[in-house]
C-alpha cells in the first residue's frame, strides 16, 4: 500500500526558514506541501493554514507528528488531493504568548492578535502570489490543535472574510472560559464550516468545553445554517499528535471536499 502511495506524496517546500514578521518583528520557518501533481498542471488549489508547523511532519518532532504528508496522499489517492497546506512554526519559547490573543488570559498578555495579522495580512498574500491559489474565502482555512486551535478560532472570527473553514482539534478553551471572543457578536456571519475534535481522555472540561463554545457561536450566529459544525469526539482519545494526526484526514475531507 505504501509503495503504491508515493506516486501521490505531496512537494514539501520549506519557503524560508526566516520568514520575516513584522508585526512581531520575528522570523519563522514556513513550509508548503503542495499536491503531487503541482507542477504537472495548471490548477489553482484551495489553502489550509496549519500552526505548529514541526509536529505536522516531522518524524523527529519530539512529540511525535500528525504525518500529513501521508494522510495527504492517502486523500489523493482517493482523488481529494487538490489542496495546499501551509505550515507554520510556532515560536519555541513564545508558542503560548503567541497562540493566546487576550490581555489578561492565565498566562499573561498574549501576542495572538498580532500573529494572526502576520498570517492574514503577510502570509497569505505572499502564498497567494507565489503559488497558485484558490484566495477566497470559500477557498481557504486555517486550524491546529491545542493553543494552535484556539488562536486559529481567533483567526477565524476576526476575519471571517478571509476565512470559511476551521480544523480545530482539542482547543484550549480553557483559556477562555467564558468564550470572550468579540467578534461573536458581529451582525452579519458568513457562511463557515468549522470542525470540531476532542478526546475523552484530555480531561474532564474539553469535551463540555468544545460543546459549549458550538452552543455560544449558534446561539450568537442565529442562523443556524449559516455554519455549518461537525463534532467528533473519540471517547478514547488523548490530547496528541497520533490522536490529532488520525483525525486530520477525516476534518480535511468534510471541510474541503463534501458538498
Amino acid at each position: 500500500m505504501e509503495a503504491t502511495l508515493q506516486q501521490y506524496y505531496p512537494h514539501i517546500e520549506v519557503i524560508s526558514d526566516r520568514f520575516e514578521m513584522p508585526q512581531l518583528n520575528k522570523h519563522r520557518r514556513i513550509s508548503v506541501l503542495l499536491p503531487h501533481d503541482y507542477y504537472r498542471t495548471d490548477r489553482r488549489y484551495p489553502v489550509l493554514y496549519l500552526q505548529d508547523g514541526q509536529n505536522l511532519i516531522d518524524p523527529n518532532a519530539p512529540f511525535g507528528n500528525w504525518e500529513v504528508d501521508k494522510s495527504l496522499a492517502r486523500l489523493a489517492a482517493e482523488g481529494k488531493g487538490d489542496l495546499i497546506v501551509v505550515g507554520i512554526d510556532h515560536g519555541g519559547s513564545d508558542r503560548i504568548k503567541e497562540y493566546t490573543p487576550f490581555h489578561d488570559s492565565p498566562m499573561g498578555p498574549g501576542d495572538g492578535k498580532k500573529y494572526v495579522r502576520f498570517v492574514t495580512d503577510t502570509l497569505k498574500p505572499w502564498i497567494d502570489r507565489h503559488y497558485r491559489t484558490l484566495s477566497d474565502r470559500m477557498h481557504t482555512g486555517i486550524g491546529g490543535s491545542s493553543m494552535g486551535a484556539l488562536i486559529s478560532i481567533y483567526a477565524g472570527l476576526m476575519y471571517p472574510e478571509v476565512y470559511s473553514k476551521l480544523l480545530l482539534f482539542s482547543p484550549s478553551l480553557w483559556v477562555s472560559p467564558q468564550i470572550r471572543f468579540a467578534p461573536l457578536h458581529f451582525v452579519e456571519p458568513l457562511p463557515s464550516r468549522i470542525y470540531l475534535y476532542g478526546g475523552g481522555r484530555e480531561g474532564a472540561n474539553m469535551v463540555p468545553n468544545i460543546k459549549r463554545f458550538k452552543a455560544a457561536l449558534e446561539h450568537k450566529v442565529g442562523n443556524a445554517r449559516l455554519i455549518e459544525f461537525h463534532v467528533s469526539i473519540d471517547p478514547e482519545g488523548h490530547h496528541n499528535e497520533y490522536h490529532w494526526g488520525r483525525e486530520f484526514p477525516k476534518a480535511v475531507d468534510w471541510l474541503f471536499f463534501q458538498g
